[in-house]
């Protein structure tokens, strides 16, 4: 089993049009099920280095009903991938190059996820801030992906609630 390795790409503008095909593809495959879907984390935001994985975010209104998802995602290549930790989201993997995370509508994982998303797009500066701390963190743990990942988490955590003060 080969570890992901935490590597960082400039910007590529065919990241939005990767997801505006997938969403397209998603939408097809669940039809009416979905309230809302939306491209989020660091490949949503133009100008941001990220790990090339296109993240989307599906929201409907009771999270029960997305093991019916399953199924018609699997048809789309999408591996879901359980979670016992995570009881407000479903996770999927599509050839390690899309992500998907199933979420209630109006759950705290939807609101913080696309309220990161529209501070750092409104805010460059914070945009920077967090592409030079993943910088530093992608080259300190490059082959602990899960660390990587933990140690960004205050910077998330204080940017939304900045966002919240801010916006609410």
């Amino acid at each position: 089993m080969s570890v992901p390795v935490v590597e960082l790409s400039l910007y590529q503008s065919n990241w939005e049009k990767l997801y505006i095909e997938e969403k397209g593809k998603i939408e097809s495959a669940l039809e009416q099920k979905v309230t809302a879907i939306e491209h989020f984390g660091s490949t949503s935001i133009k100008g941001m280095e990220a790990k090339p994985i296109i993240d989307i975010l599906v929201a409907m209104k009771d999270l029960n009903d997305a093991v019916t998802m399953i199924a018609p995602l699997s048809k789309l290549g999408y591996k879901y991938v359980a979670k016992p930790e995570q009881r407000e989201r479903y996770f999927f993997n599509k050839n390690s190059r899309f992500h998907l995370h199933i979420c209630e509508i109006d759950s705290k994982e939807w609101t913080e996820k696309i309220l990161f998303r529209d501070f750092l797009r409104a805010y460059p500066d914070v945009a920077s801030a967090y592409i030079t701390m993943k910088k530093g963190l992608a080259a300190q743990y490059k082959f602990d992906r899960p660390t990587y990942t933990k140690h960004k988490e205050p910077f998330i955590r204080e940017v939304i609630k900045i966002a919240e003060v801010c916006w609410r």
